[in-house]
């Protein structure tokens, strides 16, 4: 009777350690995803395979952030009466302030290798080159003069549902992260990709879309269905121009789609919301 009760608290203790071991892992996966691909406040910790087994999970709650950040500046914006200009351009930067330019970098970064038009192999030579060419900075300015003006047509009710676009385009990048084939066995997708769970971060950012998506039907259906669309029609054409240009996906490329589908489904948004206004 004593072997059996020593046994039972032995395997009680062993079970409440590896709990322990799990919940630490998940504490440190989200640091480390805030630390990668934010300028919030992190906890450090090493960059171990298990602490970067569930890192992918995290990535969409910075997108809560920016949602919830621009969310509050509307309103503020609203309440103390500020002209569109002033209202726009912060909605512009929140993003950019929150991740640090580290998707934006992608996007410039693909602007360059795709209008180079080289063979592969130097494509992805250009992805890892840190200087700007001409395209980049082309690039850049078309990009931020369309979120402009797709910002300053998303005012009132629809930018209920712009805020949630910045979880959709980050559950959504995290799904490929995972799932999708790497142009290079290096880099930090590759390293994440390879020490992930991938199941579970599948599955994961399956259900943040779908709550993403639950919410944003039930507040403006018809806008929401057009930012989905827009986002599912980003997704196809990612993985399409990866594969076909680079053989599959990297840090860089994963940048450029996220970027590109902030911009879709704001557009998205905007022309809908301006089609209903004009035939009803």
């Amino acid at each position: 009777m004593e072997y059996r009760n020593t046994v039972d608290i032995l395997t009680r203790d062993t079970d409440s350690d590896a709990e322990n071991r799990e919940m630490k892992r998940l504490w440190n996966s989200l640091n480390i995803a805030f630390s990668m691909y934010s300028r919030l406040p992190a906890a450090q910790c090493g960059w171990s395979e298990e602490n970067t087994k569930y890192v992918m999970c995290f990535f969409p709650l910075i997108g809560a952030v920016i949602g919830a950040l621009c969310l509050g500046w509307d309103a503020l914006a609203g309440a103390l009466g500020l002209h569109a200009p002033l209202r726009n351009v912060v909605l512009m930067l929140i993003p950019l302030a929150v991740s640090g330019g580290i998707h934006l970098d992608g996007l410039l970064d693909t602007a360059d290798a795709m209008s180079s038009w080289r063979p592969r192999e130097k494509r992805l030579e250009i992805l890892k080159d840190s200087h700007a060419g001409a395209f980049a900075v082309i690039a850049c300015a078309a990009y931020f003069f369309l979120l402009y003006a797709a910002l300053d047509m998303v005012a009132g009710a629809p930018v209920r549902v712009y805020v949630f676009t910045f979880v959709v385009s980050r559950s959504l990048s995290a799904f490929s992260v995972v799932t999708f084939p790497k142009a290079s066995a290096e880099g930090t997708v590759a390293g994440f990709s390879k020490n992930a769970h991938t199941r579970v971060i599948q599955a994961t950012s399956i259900a943040y879309l779908a709550v993403c998506a639950a919410a944003m039907l039930v507040l403006q259906p018809v806008c929401a269905a057009a930012a989905l669309g827009g986002a599912l029609l980003t997704f196809l054409w990612y993985h399409h121009m990866a594969m076909k240009q680079f053989g599959g996906i990297n840090g860089d490329l994963a940048g450029c789609f996220l970027s590109v589908c902030e911009l879709v489904m704001p557009l998205a948004i905007a022309l809908t919301d301006a089609a209903v206004k004009v035939f009803t």
